[in-house]
């Protein structure tokens, strides 16, 4: 198994399907059943404070789960494919509050054990894969860049033009999940003390991906 974690818009979803793609892995996105949990909670949960019983419920009763697609694992609510939803703004601005829930952690983490139990080769991507998660992972990534770099990226993957005002904003909110990722109580954001540190912000999206794969075949023994 190999683990990338690392901070928000850092790349680690793209990049973890692009290096599972190239060793013929399967590509888990931990974040992805987070933003689903956050979809059933801005969708069906009663209004008010967050009642993470009350979402798991709905979560199961509607049937949130992980579906292999051949390639990774996307997320399915009601039996239809829910990506285009969980990337909504919406769910964006909750997510990281939703997901710093004790009880929601335990759930997601719970579920993605469950696959990576199947057997399959996987690469996972999140916040505390490495650290949490799978802490026996054999190899381990700490992907990041600077809040500027991880902000024009995050800007175009909306379709929008990257201006000097709009990037300045994008980096400050940025900088502001990473310090709330950082500082909570439950599963932060923090770099395993036996991963691999791999600062993204003046390398390509295409040397990102070689130089993780090349780490995974020196590590796991690939031809």
């Amino acid at each position: 198994m190999i683990a990338i974690d690392g901070p928000a818009a850092s790349g680690k979803s793209s990049t973890a399907r692009a290096v599972a793609e190239r060793l013929g892995f399967a590509h888990l996105d931990s974040g992805a059943l987070y933003r689903g949990v956050t979809l059933v909670a801005i969708r069906h949960a009663v209004p008010g404070p967050l009642d993470p019983a009350r979402v798991l419920r709905e979560a199961e009763t509607r049937g949130l789960q992980l579906q292999f697609d051949g390639r990774s694992y996307a997320v399915y609510l009601g039996g239809a494919s829910a990506d285009e939803a969980i990337r909504s703004p919406e769910v964006t601005a909750r997510v990281s509050a939703v997901s710093a829930v004790p009880e929601i952690r335990e759930w997601v983490t719970e579920r993605l054990r469950r696959l990576a139990r199947a057997g399959q080769s996987l690469v996972v991507d999140g916040r505390d894969i490495g650290t949490v998660v799978f802490p026996e992972a054999v190899l381990k990534i700490f992907l990041t860049a600077s809040p500027r770099t991880r902000a024009g990226r995050r800007i175009t993957q909306r379709g929008q033009a990257v201006d000097q005002a709009l990037l300045d904003r994008e980096a400050v909110d940025l900088a502001a999940r990473d310090q709330a990722d950082s500082a909570r109580a439950v599963a932060p954001l923090r770099q395993a003390p036996d991963a691999i540190p791999l600062d993204g912000t003046d390398l390509s999206f295409e040397d990102q991906v070689a130089r993780i794969s090349a780490l995974a075949r020196e590590r796991l023994g690939l031809d």
